[in-house]
């Protein structure tokens, strides 16, 4: 069910939303102090091209991490989160589309606190 659902997330738009995260990471990498925000958009990005199995748990950050997600969510995580939010609900109105809002549901939530997060690949039990 993993292998069919991320085939269908990456052909109906998954890939290309990877592919705009991985350039957004290239970009944040030309300067010196975007290299941690390129870091992270590297990771979301790996994470929006095989969402399906895998999740996200919230560890504790230090005062790094909380000055990164602040700078975060002031330039990029709230615009991110929003858009994810309003995709998810709208996906969730049908039947088909409630997994792939869900997806994007994990989505805002990484969207607002990357320093910190941790992606995990999900057990079968």
């Amino acid at each position: 069910m993993r292998l069919l659902g991320n085939f269908i997330w990456i052909v109906f738009g998954g890939f290309i939303a990877a592919i705009l995260w991985f350039s957004a990471g290239v970009i944040c990498c030309l300067t010196f102090i975007g290299i941690p925000f390129g870091i992270q958009c590297f990771k979301i990005a790996g994470f929006v091209l095989y969402p399906f199995g895998r999740d996200i748990e919230i560890k504790g950050f230090g005062f790094g991490g909380l000055v990164g997600n602040v700078i975060w969510i002031i330039v990029l995580g709230l615009e991110l989160c929003i858009c994810h939010l309003v995709i998810g609900f709208l996906l969730c109105i049908t039947i088909i589309g409630i997994p792939f809002g869900k997806q994007h549901f994990k989505l805002a939530k990484l969207s607002l606190v990357p320093f910190g997060a941790r992606i995990f690949t999900k057990s079968w039990f």
